[in-house]
């Protein structure tokens, strides 16, 4: 066990509960005032530093021994709350560049990009957070750690670090002043073959991109 898992396991559990809660709690809350569209400009940025925050709880989930949950079966949490708004909103605002390419698992054998949606992988994650976020305010901060741990592993934790490539990947191309693939015009629910990227035609400018989502290139 390596000094790092070490250090997690002895922490103090409602301690560490109360840490993971506050971080996606500040996530939620972050990305859903996002989605709002009041400041558009600083939409990206703002995504990039939330995203990345995320992420480090998560990394403190993953380097945790397993969490074992209260009782056996999950208590019912109730019907999932609705996340349309959300995805609708921030595919507009991020519409430039919403569609990004991702391999799903890099030590599978080698398989084509498949294109993906910066809007669709926020709300999915969201789901998984409020998920547990509601274990964790109806007092079950052992079964919000359970799930929050699980769903990392299964789904949001692979999900939130490629949404986070392409965020840093969007600020990159701007900040160095180089042109971004046109992916936007992309089927999500098709495979992209090399060719299909290949032969993508053409180049999404720096300048069509940056003024929209407050972003600028490095002198």
């Amino acid at each position: 066990m390596s000094d790092a898992t070490l250090h997690a396991t002895d922490q103090n559990p409602d301690d560490f509960a109360v840490q993971i809660a506050d971080q996606i709690e500040s996530f939620l809350v972050a990305v859903t005032e996002v989605a709002k569209g009041d400041e558009p400009d600083s939409a990206v940025p703002f995504l990039l530093l939330e995203v990345s925050q995320l992420m480090l709880a998560g990394g403190r989930l993953g380097a945790h021994e397993d969490i074992v949950p209260d009782e056996r079966y999950e208590p019912d949490p109730g019907p999932e709350l609705d996340v349309d708004d959300i995805r609708e909103n921030l595919a507009r605002i991020l519409d430039p560049i919403d569609v990004y390419s991702e391999v799903f698992d890099p030590y599978e054998p080698r398989k084509a990009p498949v294109p993906a949606r910066i809007s669709h992988d926020l709300t999915d994650v969201i789901t998984d957070l409020r998920h547990g976020m509601v274990h964790y305010k109806a007092g079950r901060p052992t079964e919000a750690l359970w799930w929050w741990q699980f769903s990392y592993f299964s789904n949001w934790g692979s999900t939130a670090s490629a949404t986070l490539r392409a965020l840093q990947s969007v600020v990159a191309h701007v900040r160095l002043n180089q042109p971004l693939a046109a992916l936007d015009g992309l089927d999500t629910d098709e495979d992209l073959g090399d060719d299909t990227l290949e032969s993508e035609a053409g180049r999404v400018m720096v300048e069509e991109i940056a003024n929209p989502l407050g972003l600028r290139q490095l002198r």
